[in-house]
């Protein structure tokens, strides 16, 4: 019977051995399930990691949202301490006097939360000029929606902003208690937020400040979003345009500022076939037909074909001397390189009017809008050096409200006209470009002042 057992289960071996095609002596038990969990593990933990990341992106997008709320929430809550005042004086009578301005602060808060607003989503339509005078401003419902949402962003909107400033200090404050508290005073070390919970007197106090610290990053990475969302919300609901707003004219402006961006594209295409096929092409067919004359040569007279091949190099190195300056026409490696200061600063160098510049710009605006800017500032100085007969120039650059402001001065003779050929008539394309504005100040014996806004980007 044993026998009979023994030759049965080496049967079935043979035969499992004959079905697997690599033999007994290569088969992995086991292999086929254990690979595929180790796989399915893999992936479970990259989709962990993305999931992880995304909320850390999202927070943080949502702290940057509700800090550049702060700023305007102080600019509404000091807005609506005028307008309070205002009407107080009202009173008395003197208010008549002080509504104008109160409105127009009024109105320059609203407009540079629409921006605001238009650099985290889409743009918010303002209703275009608002009344400035009592009387019509009363009857006016653009106004109207305007002080609703100054009273609720001057108070909600403050107190999320606070709260973005204040969540991650508090997180950072906390976790990194450990590190620090044996350094403060023992009267000091509070076991935590500020809220006289207790005093640290000992490392397992200070851990458990550490690990309410690891809460305050879990509630940022949980709400900030949702609050980020709820300070936006009064303003994308407010602000926009309402059902009783033209927005013809709105509508016709953009659309010719989308043909003037056509426009300046085709221009500047053409700008660069025509500097390629006339300067650089040339260049380089001269190089070819000096090399194959000096191959020809090289066997009958080496002095010459030597002569030939110094006047292909001379024309090489032309052509690519004038590719870089297309190539820095298009995109100029300075702005990469050393910024918008930077660059701005080289120009000044290279023109003939002594230049001053004065740039403060925080943060980077846009590669597009700083590049706009570039070309818009060499234009400028180009005009002045040819046109102006000026004997000084400056150039300011500032930067506030989600806008880039860039003024344009020269003591020269004055009279220059956007349609008069003097390249302002470029400036002005590439400004549209952008949906920006230009303005020009040029009378008869100078000054000349151009001022020009630009939408930073993001």
């Amino acid at each position: 019977m044993v026998n009979e057992k023994n030759e049965s289960a080496s049967a079935e071996g043979s035969d499992a051995d004959d079905a697997d095609p690599r033999g007994p002596r290569h088969r992995v038990w086991g292999s086929g399930p254990r690979r595929a969990r180790t796989r399915d593990s893999g992936a479970r933990d990259t989709i962990d990691r993305a999931i992880v990341l995304d909320a850390v992106r999202a927070a943080l997008l949502a702290l940057k949202k509700l800090l550049s709320g702060l700023r305007t929430a102080l600019l509404a809550l000091a807005a609506l301490v005028w307008l309070a005042v205002t009407a107080v004086a009202c009173l008395a009578g003197v208010g008549l006097l002080m509504a104008p301005s109160a409105l127009h602060a009024l109105h320059a808060v609203a407009e540079r939360e629409r921006r605001r607003l238009a650099r985290w989503g889409p743009d918010l339509l303002g209703p275009g000029p608002a009344p400035t005078r009592l009387r019509a401003a009363i009857t006016d419902p653009t106004t109207r929606r305007e002080l609703r949402w100054l009273a609720g962003h001057a108070t909600l909107g403050l107190l999320l902003g606070l709260l973005g400033l204040l969540l991650p200090l508090f997180a950072l404050r906390d976790t990194t208690f450990p590190l620090w508290w044996k350094l403060s005073p023992a009267d000091t070390t509070t076991t935590s937020t500020g809220l006289g919970l207790g005093v640290a007197h000992s490392w397992l106090d200070a851990l458990v400040v550490a690990l309410l610290g690891l809460g305050w990053f879990a509630i940022i990475l949980g709400l900030t979003p949702a609050l980020a969302n709820l300070q936006a919300r009064a303003g994308r609901r407010l602000l926009s345009a309402g059902p009783d707003t033209d927005v013809s004219l709105r509508i016709a402006e953009l659309t010719a500022t989308r043909a003037a961006a056509l426009d300046a594209h085709a221009v500047e295409l053409r700008r660069i076939e025509r500097s390629l096929h006339d300067g650089t092409q040339n260049r380089l067919v001269t190089v070819t037909v000096l090399l194959g004359a000096s191959r020809r040569m090289v066997a009958r007279d080496p002095s010459s074909a030597d002569e030939l091949l110094e006047r292909a190099q001379s024309a090489a190195e032309q052509a690519l001397a004038e590719l870089r300056t297309v190539v820095r026409g298009i995109i100029p490696p300075v702005l990469a390189d050393r910024g918008l200061a930077g660059a701005l600063t080289g120009l000044a160098v290279s023109c003939p009017v002594p230049c001053r510049v004065d740039v403060d710009v925080p943060q980077r605006c846009a590669a597009s809008v700083e590049a706009t800017a570039y070309f818009v500032v060499a234009e400028a100085l180009t005009n002045i050096a040819k046109h102006s007969h000026a004997r000084t120039a400056a150039v300011t650059v500032r930067s506030g409200g989600g806008r880039l402001l860039l003024n344009i001065t020269d003591d020269g003779r004055g009279g220059a006209d956007e349609h008069g050929g003097s390249g302002i008539l470029g400036i002005s394309h590439r400004i549209a470009a952008h949906d920006g504005t230009l303005d020009i100040s040029s009378p008869a014996g100078g000054p000349t002042t151009l001022k020009v806004e630009l939408p930073c980007g993001s």
